[in-house]
């Protein structure tokens, strides 16, 4: 049984479970087709679906947690901007509910386990980006909210409000975390994009697919995209060449990031480059508190594996900007070197 059958098939199932049934029901579709695919770090679960030669991925998005009328509303913008987001074959938002179409398994993390090209993967994915980019410099930026610098402060306080209290064993003193936050406040207003465009957030190898039967940029799939916002240009660069979940080798960094900054002549090269760094700098903060609060609050220990690597992304993004030298000075004083991942890595 799936787990949506088996949870039928006890006396008393879940609420959750009742509602996935109905709604496969009303679109055609029994639960026994429903087979679970990998999570991944939010409270989205996916199922395969595969009926009378018929497919389809359904997507259990608890609206409570999720956004599941943002994903409809970006996919659309995105196959709008002639990119390849899923279709929506059907959608109970009100419930979190999507039928999507199902690119397959050829993810660009399963295909650089393989051994396909990397250079080439790499490429599509930069094209993607500059055809996305350039589509709203025509378009206009969508109707989303902004990447303003409280976000961005609210993100980057995860080191401080999770990763720090884990490995020094208490909260931080509300003078020291606000000390935190100026620094970050002064480096952000330089990271300030002149020209904003739509910022997918998640840009990285766990969520591109190559779809082989497409042509030009249309041959990459575009994944988890519901959290997209208004912001700089440089941001999902950055969550591409500097992914949390596997090493990019800098010859690889720097031959990508030219052939975007090609795309764009006009571009100042000086300050795309700075902001790149706060940028990068600023996800690689969130994402090490991140994925400590995925393994404290949420039971996900897996993440912390990749730990070290943030780290070493984090300390080398602060070393190759003066505006972020305030911050490498707090962490120096308040999270030394020392307590930098393995004190939370051993108790995990």
């Amino acid at each position: 049984m799936t787990g949506t059958a088996a949870a039928l098939a006890t006396p008393h199932p879940e609420p959750r479970a009742v509602a996935m049934a109905r709604f496969l029901a009303a679109n055609g579709w029994s639960e026994d087709a429903a087979i679970p695919l990998a999570a991944d770090a939010s409270f989205r679960r996916y199922f395969r679906l595969s009926e009378n030669g018929h497919g389809a991925v359904l997507m259990d998005a608890p609206p409570q947690y999720e956004r599941p009328d943002a994903y409809v509303a970006v996919a659309d913008v995105l196959r709008g901007f002639g990119l390849s987001a899923p279709e929506i074959y059907a959608a109970d938002v009100a419930d979190g509910f999507l039928l999507i179409e199902d690119f397959g398994d050829d993810t660009y993390t399963r295909l650089l386990t393989r051994g396909v090209d990397e250079a080439a993967l790499y490429m599509l994915a930069v094209d993607t980006l500059i055809a996305l980019q350039r589509a709203v410099a025509v378009a206009g930026v969508p109707d989303v909210a902004p990447y303003d610098e409280e976000r961005l402060l609210t993100e980057v306080s995860l080191l401080t409000d999770w990763y720090a209290p884990a490995v020094l064993g208490t909260p931080l003193p509300d003078p020291v975390r606000e000390a935190y936050l100026a620094s970050w406040r002064s480096a952000l207003v330089l990271a300030a994009p002149s020209q904003p465009t739509l910022v997918l957030r998640d840009y990285h190898v766990d969520n591109l697919m190559q779809l082989p039967d497409r042509d030009g940029v249309r041959a990459c799939g575009l994944l988890d995209f519901q959290d997209a916002l208004v912001g700089s240009p440089a941001y999902d660069l950055v969550s591409l060449l500097e992914d949390a979940r596997r090493d990019v080798p800098a010859g690889m960094r720097s031959a990508m990031t030219e052939r975007y900054l090609a795309a764009f002549p006009e571009i100042d090269r000086r300050a795309f480059r700075r902001s790149a760094a706060i940028l990068a700098a600023q996800r690689n903060a969130k994402i090490i508190g991140l994925f400590v609060r995925l393994w404290q609050r949420d039971g996900k220990a897996g993440y912390l594996a990749h730990l070290p690597r943030v780290w070493r992304l984090f300390e080398a993004d602060l070393a190759s900007e003066p505006a972020l030298a305030p911050i490498a000075d707090w962490l120096d004083r308040h999270v030394p070197s020392g307590m930098r991942c393995s004190p939370m890595i051993e108790a995990a």
